[in-house]
């Protein structure tokens, strides 16, 4: 009789379908979230900004915008045009 290649139990399987979840993430995902408008979230919001000036070597602002990338666009643009102004936008795929 010949002997099973792996180890019986939970295996990570890294495919595009379903796959098995691993127990820390199971336990990760049954904790309370941090509520984005609380202090705790502002703390974390902080220590995540103090850190990213040395992370990207720069001494300029650095700014976390709490949106999508989409909502990030829309926010700049809205905020730096006005009604009229013309605009060239690149399509990329």
């Amino acid at each position: 009789m010949s002997k099973p290649s792996r180890k019986a139990g939970r295996h990570f399987l890294q495919i595009p379908g379903p796959t098995p979840v691993p127990d820390r993430i199971i336990a990760s995902m049954s904790k309370q979230i941090l509520d984005h408008r609380g202090p705790e979230f502002q703390k974390l919001g902080q220590r995540v900004l103090a850190n990213l000036k040395p992370l990207f070597k720069t001494e300029q602002p650095v700014i976390i915008f709490p949106a999508s990338g989409t909502g990030a666009w829309e926010a700049s643009l809205s905020n730096t045009l006005s009604p009229g102004d013309h605009v060239l936008m690149v399509e990329t795929g």
